[in-house]
């Protein structure tokens, strides 16, 4: 896309309202990156991925191709499993290209905040890297929320027929971390409080309720790997106990952990596992398994809820 500055780190949206629109803002920008032997990604709902595969023709070969559907179905996934780790995987000294879609109509209303804060953090992550991130926004079939809070995580934006980006005079992502970290709606079961005692305790009764509602095989695998570390992290950092209730609700299987810790770190559990550092890994490990992971921290305390679909 021309126009795109080349400074280091660049996050437009891109506001498109049919095809025609969205293939004129994603291809060329990806077009571009090929002619200049810079590596580049491609992670948007499997419908656009099509459009945009088929547009680039034999030239489709030479990009990363991810279908956001399933990649980012957690948008707590998406920067750790998809765009740091395909940027982190590149040969230095070279520009990156990655264009993101994590905001579609379809989208829950549970999911909807925690895509939010992953485009406001985005901008944290990639500060001062040589990578441009092009985040596409449907304003035909988006609400008007989503379109604003686009404004507000994006510093630069582009619309159909945009020769250049423009400047957002509503980015301020700190303030939409801060506005969607709300107290989540209360869980409706009974609490199991846990400590270092009774881990083992909680987190089979917390395994066996989940079978119960209907989480079988693998599923069941990542649930108990998701308690497991959360409870976990609640003894070590949470102030040495918390507690512990599992959940259904709407064909999905839901646990919940909340403790007297407070996250300090936005970033915590978005960016991928260092290789010479053997701890730090458990909230990712719960983003990558899970299908949704909501937080809400503050200097009281901070729940930690995640979804899994039966």
């Amino acid at each position: 896309m021309t126009g795109v500055p080349s400074g280091p780190f660049v996050h437009p949206a891109l506001f498109y309202g049919d095809e025609d629109e969205y293939l004129a803002g994603t291809v060329p920008f990806v077009q571009e990156a090929l002619d200049a032997g810079e590596p580049v990604a491609v992670a948007v709902p499997g419908e656009n991925l099509r459009l945009i595969r088929a547009a680039l023709g034999a030239g489709a070969g030479s990009v990363r191709l991810l279908d956001m559907r399933e990649a980012g179905r957690n948008p707590g996934r998406i920067l750790p499993g998809v765009l740091l780790a395909f940027a982190d995987a590149q040969p230095p000294g070279r520009r990156v290209r990655i264009v993101g879609e994590p905001v579609w109509a379809g989208r829950t209303a549970a999911e909807y905040p925690a895509c939010v804060q992953h485009e406001a953090l985005i901008n944290a992550a990639f500060r001062g890297r040589e990578v441009t991130v092009l985040c596409p926004y449907n304003t035909t079939r988006l609400d008007t929320r989503a379109v604003a809070d686009a404004y507000a995580t994006h510093p630069t934006y582009l619309t159909a027929g945009s020769s250049a980006p423009r400047t957002s005079s509503a980015y301020a992502p700190e303030a939409v971390l801060a506005h969607y970290d709300r107290p989540l709606p209360p869980a409706p079961g009974l609490p199991v409080a846990f400590d270092v005692g009774s881990l083992p305790a909680a987190r089979h009764l917390a395994t066996d309720a989940a079978a119960r509602f209907g989480l079988t095989g693998s599923r069941l695998d990542d649930l108990a790997l998701a308690v497991a570390e959360l409870t976990t992290n609640s003894v070590v950092h949470g102030g040495g106990s918390g507690t512990v209730e599992v959940w259904a609700e709407d064909g999905q299987v839901l646990c919940e952990v909340r403790d007297k810790g407070c996250l300090t770190d936005p970033l915590a559990g978005r960016r991928p596992a260092l290789r010479d550092r053997s701890g730090g890994r458990g909230l990712l490990l719960v983003n990558l398994v899970a299908d949704l992971v909501r937080v809400h921290t503050a200097p009281s305390g901070t729940t930690i809820r995640c979804w899994f679909a039966v």
